[in-house]
């Protein structure tokens, strides 16, 4: 399979897949005071990997947080990609940034995950 320059665009990456795993402090503001804090992790997935993987769900039926992003995803252009929320919680004390930093791992395992997959197919398709 040899990329073209849109596929090697939708992958973000100059040589491989590129995503993003972002933790995040969101600081609501009502009228003149600060109303409440939230914690959010936030996943962005490049085009052409939630693609590949989608095309390949079913090589993915035993690992629920590829098909929760899978059917959670909202698609926001090339820029953004696709991008699910995967952790949001008003920030009450420590154990909530403790929740929202393990799922950040585990959405950083995810994605990696799902790049070793897209990068193995993308060097397979290039040896045949």
């Amino acid at each position: 399979m040899k990329l073209t320059r849109k596929d090697i665009d939708r992958l973000w990456g100059e040589e491989g897949p590129y995503s993003e795993a972002q933790l995040t402090v969101e600081t609501r503001i009502l009228d003149d005071r600060v109303s409440r804090i939230f914690v959010v992790v936030e996943i962005h997935i490049n085009p052409f990997t939630f693609e590949m993987i989608h095309k390949n769900r079913k090589l993915f039926t035993n690992d629920q947080l590829i098909q929760q992003l899978l059917d959670h995803s909202e698609f926001r252009g090339q820029a953004f990609g696709y991008v699910s929320c995967a952790f949001q919680e008003e920030y009450t004390d420590s154990e909530v940034m403790k929740r929202a930093k393990q799922n950040l791992e585990y959405s950083k395992k995810t994605i990696i995950k799902m790049h070793k997959f897209v990068m193995s197919l993308l060097k397979e398709r290039m040896i045949n």
